[in-house]
């Protein structure tokens, strides 16, 4: 009987869990899965199972119900303008093959009709303001094109703003800190638009201009509490609480790197040990990233053994939530962009384990459909009420 009781328990968290998570609208702020498919030539529809984290029909299988998919390309791509383009409508030509699994909803009334019949939404947030390449009007043909936030920097610092690689890094050639004169209007036709603003991946003088300047909540797409692992991609406690005052949401990074503060330098021993063939497939012109991802993908065994745990992940939301509370935090897992997750969290089918885990800690089912996706649909209806 001892042995039989904590069976049943599991076995009754595990249905509970099931019952809330997929009767919960989970978004998800941030997945590089459209990169990810053009640099390894494969196609969202197909089945993706040891080839990515993400496939159409793993969505489903995971409760993903809304999908904000990253347009990105690093500082070094030529046009990247064109680049987002291009991933925009590779999405769309996704979209335009299954029209009862996914649409690109571009106005509320579509994300409702879609969730009501159980089709995923999808939309798009591009992951660098280098992409509209010092052209404002490119606001309005991203938001046209279903485009919903944009990070403001992605490591790499635009003309007008600058990144928290680049603030941090005597060596940078920024011109200034922060939002310039065109930084300030490109937050003032974001917040016309409907575009809500993305914090992550900002340097900490950006990241205050931007709480300054928007007239709109928030969001960091996916980052952690520098607290609990201090990297400079994390939110710092008056960051945190800044954002809880303006009304955003902070949608947990799924990324080991910002998980566990122990993690870089296992990881950096890992990539020594297979520096030549890293260096090989670099010079084949594949993104660093993705290079990166082959690796932890071809040395499973190694990976898996530096990967921190569920439980790491979750002591940064408790911690979100002890500072500002349960209204601001989210999803954002950054899958198909990082090369390492928590080791219960392998692909978007494990999405269930969160909301077993944020029950077993106590939250109430009101507040696990918060953090799954309600939180993000305030915000967004705030940004976008039409």
């Amino acid at each position: 009987m001892k042995y039989l009781l904590p069976l049943l328990l599991t076995i009754t968290l595990g249905a509970q869990a099931q019952a809330i998570h997929f009767k919960s609208v989970l978004v998800d702020t941030h997945n590089d899965c459209i990169t990810a498919c053009i640099e390894k030539k494969v196609s969202l529809d197909q089945d993706l199972k040891g080839i990515n984290h993400s496939d159409l029909k793993r969505f489903k299988e995971g409760g993903v119900d809304y999908q904000l998919f990253s347009i990105w390309c690093d500082g070094e791509k030529v046009n990247p303008y064109a680049w987002a383009m291009r991933e925009m409508d590779t999405l769309d030509a996704v979209a335009a093959r299954n029209p009862n699994k996914i649409i690109v909803a571009k106005d509320w009334k579509s994300i409702k009709n879609a969730l009501r019949k159980h089709i995923i939404v999808a939309q798009y947030g591009v992951e660098g303001g280098h992409m509209i390449e010092d052209q404002i009007d490119r606001l309005d043909t991203f938001y046209n094109r279903g485009v919903r936030y944009m990070t403001l920097t992605w490591n790499n610092s635009p003309s007008w703003a600058s990144s928290h690689a680049d603030e941090k890094n005597p060596a940078s050639k920024i011109q200034q800190k922060g939002l310039n004169a065109f930084g300030v209007k490109v937050i003032e036709r974001m917040n016309q638009l409907g575009m809500i603003v993305d914090v992550s991946h900002v340097g900490e003088s950006t990241f205050w201009d931007a709480i300054k300047y928007s007239t709109k909540p928030v969001i960091a797409s996916h980052s952690n509490a520098y607290t609990l692992c201090p990297v400079s991609r994390n939110l710092k406690d008056e960051q945190i609480k800044a954002i809880g005052k303006n009304g955003g949401v902070i949608c947990l990074n799924f990324f080991s790197g910002f998980i566990d503060s122990n993690f870089s330098k296992k990881n950096t021993e890992f990539r020594k040990s297979h520096q030549a063939q890293l260096d090989s497939m670099l010079a084949t012109g594949i993104q660093k990233e993705y290079a990166q991802s082959y690796l932890a993908e071809k040395y499973n065994e190694e990976s898996e053994a530096i990967k921190p745990s569920l439980e790491q992940l979750l002591q940064h939301l408790d911690y979100i939530v002890k500072l500002i509370g349960v209204n601001h935090v989210g999803m954002g897992s950054d899958f198909d962009g990082i090369d390492s997750a928590p080791k219960e969290l392998k692909t978007v089918t494990d999405y269930p384990l969160i909301t077993k885990a944020l029950i077993a800690r106590g939250y109430s089912n009101k507040d696990i459909k918060k953090i799954l996706g309600g939180n993000f649909l305030r915000v967004y209806r705030i940004n976008n009420p039409n």
